[in-house]
């Protein structure tokens, strides 16, 4: 079974690789479009928000908040969707006799990768998860457990020192 920092290492490393994937897409998006402009022909699409992934990964990694687990996963979906339907769209343009047909297959390429990395992050998220989960029920465990040891002390040191007393507020109250 993984431990917490392996799960959030592997997270790191895989919101780094989305964060690469974001800007290398951005950048072949940016080439393309340019030539696009030159050529008369349509855009290619692009693969950005698997860089919003990679920040949210990081997010996620560093504050280990419920919340933020659930902004990271959210934008894993969003990545991934936005990453199936560039493909599709990359798919439906490419034509092997373009000149932009290397940059096709670039994007293509980095949008498979991001769509890998995308579900592998969601996976990881969730293990994340339950492991946080986990430790916090067995710290929610532990406390109560401690609390009814402490409680069950101070009857029994109450009881010693002359029968049961009342107690107000926390405070044992002396009868007279």
């Amino acid at each position: 079974m993984c431990t917490s920092s392996q799960i959030i290492g592997s997270l790191l490393v895989l919101s780094v690789l989305e964060i690469g994937l974001g800007v290398s897409s951005v950048a072949v998006g940016a080439v393309s479009f340019s030539l696009a402009l030159r050529e008369q022909t349509p855009q290619l699409g692009d693969s950005s928000p698997f860089l919003l992934c990679g920040i949210c990964g990081i997010l996620c990694a560093k504050k280990k908040s419920g919340l933020v687990m659930i902004l990271f996963s959210a934008c894993c979906i969003c990545g991934l969707i936005g990453g199936i339907l560039n493909f599709q769209f990359l798919r439906a343009v490419t034509k092997k006799t373009s000149s932009l047909y290397p940059l096709h297959l670039a994007s293509m390429s980095l949008a498979c990768i991001g769509i890998g990395g995308c579900t592998l992050s969601s996976w990881l998220t969730c293990r994340l998860a339950s492991y946080e989960q986990r430790r916090m029920f067995s710290e929610r465990e532990h406390s109560l457990h401690h609390s009814h040891e402490m409680a069950e002390k101070e009857m029994t040191e109450n009881m010693s020192n002359g029968g049961p007393q009342p107690i107000f507020n926390g405070r044992v109250q002396s009868m007279f």
